[in-house]
């Protein structure tokens, strides 16, 4: 088991100025499972950091993952192509690769929950058996 991580709760956490930046701290903080980031993450979460903070900010992140603090979930040509249906299936969202790369790790995972900002992407998306991901931290909003 391990909790699945979006790049919106990364983000909050090494951004002192976002304003659930101590929701998604204490949520890394507090969490026993293993911390997952499933290799896209890192993209997307480089890109927006490059914007918004300074490069301490990733190359703390970067050393935390070389000492094990996070698991890099890698994707395969499989959860590529899974991601892309995803993708499709739910094309009026508009979903993107990374939240659809989160979802599908979650599912590899078989994981019940993903820490992420994003609630108006992951309260829709469902497994193929109809279940929806609990989303963390709680009580939290975000685009």
């Amino acid at each position: 088991m391990g909790l699945v991580i979006d790049t919106s709760v990364l983000l909050a956490a090494l951004n002192e100025n976002d304003d659930a930046n101590a929701r998604c701290v204490a949520l890394l903080e507090t969490t026993r499972e293993q911390l997952v980031v499933p290799s896209p993450v890192l993209n997307e979460l480089d890109y927006w950091l490059a914007k918004i903070a300074t490069v301490d900010a990733w190359l703390a992140l970067c050393e935390d993952i070389e000492v094990g603090r996070y698991e890099l979930h890698p994707l395969g040509p499989r959860d590529v192509l899974r991601a892309a249906q995803l993708q499709a299936k739910y094309a009026d969202l508009p979903l993107g690769f990374v939240d659809a790369a989160v979802f599908v790790t979650c599912m590899d995972r078989n994981e019940s929950k993903v820490a992420t900002l994003d609630r108006r992407h992951f309260s829709i998306l469902r497994s193929d058996d109809g279940r929806a991901l609990r989303i963390l931290p709680e009580n939290g909003s975000g685009a």
